[in-house]
């Protein structure tokens, strides 16, 4: 199939086969060929006419293409927006966020990031480093899971009791020495400041401060984090630090339109 190259010198069966095949008759499509009919697609993914046209009524039925009934000819649909809709999300909120963090970290002098969540793990997904020779980093696809970190718990704050909880119990989140009933309050903690602060929580050596991102949806989309050594970030300096990383992430969820009044339908 175009653009799909083999890696193997064994035929796909069964489901994987199934699973390709409707792959190819989506990349069929394009910028320059939007809409297609049944001979143009089996043509271009190499499959016959009776099975191009079985696999086309089932990404119809998904949503995933639409059939022009006064031509029979096919383009995609708007379920494909659903599917890759996180996934928009999170490029979004990154493009948004860059020039933020950059100025974050001139305005600081400490690291700053932005981590979204996968339902279980804070990834980090876009990073600006600290000027200072000594610093904390986290490279891009760092992912956090312990309670302790600032990130995970402004994600779990923001994600509900009910889901939080199921997400410790499970071990999902590493809760560490703390219980259930003291995370709970931690939680409702972070979610009346709109901040959380890892004092030494993860490692000895570091302080992290984090805040949520919001979309115009007003849905949490992600968090801006800066991390320092401990010893630059107690007293006042730890309360302008975070302060900083409250209004930065502000200006990220104001630059996607959240808070913004929506003209009336």
């Amino acid at each position: 199939m175009a653009g799909r190259p083999r890696t193997s010198d064994e035929a796909p069966q069964g489901a994987a086969a199934s699973l390709l095949n409707g792959l190819g008759v989506l990349e069929a499509f394009s910028i320059e060929k939007p809409i297609l009919g049944v001979t143009e697609i089996a043509q271009r993914v190499g499959l016959h006419k009776s099975t191009v046209s079985r696999i086309l009524s089932g990404l119809a039925e998904a949503g995933y293409v639409q059939r022009d009934e006064a031509t029979g000819r096919y383009r995609l649909g708007l379920g494909l927006l659903a599917l890759s809709g996180p996934l928009l999300a999170d490029l979004d909120v990154r493009r948004a966020a860059l020039p933020y963090l950059e100025e974050l970290t001139d305005r600081t002098g400490e690291t700053s990031a932005l981590a979204v969540w996968n339902g279980e793990e804070a990834i980090v997904v876009e990073q600006v480093p600290s000027p200072h020779q000594v610093k904390h980093t986290a490279s891009i696809g760092t992912r956090y899971k312990k309670f302790a970190s600032s990130s995970v718990r402004v994600f779990l704050a923001g994600a509900g009791r009910e889901e939080a909880m199921s997400l410790l119990e499970s071990g999902a989140v590493v809760l560490g020495e703390r219980s259930r009933s003291a995370a709970a309050r931690e939680l409702a903690d972070v979610r009346n400041a709109g901040v959380a602060v890892n004092d030494g929580g993860t490692t000895p050596e570091e302080f992290g401060v984090s805040a949520p991102v919001y979309d115009y949806r007003n849905r949490m989309v992600g968090c801006v984090t800066a991390s320092a050594p401990r010893s630059r970030a107690q007293g006042e300096a730890a309360a302008l630090l975070a302060a900083a990383v409250i209004e930065t992430a502000a200006a990220v969820s104001a630059r996607l339109g959240a808070g913004a009044k929506r003209a009336p339908a």
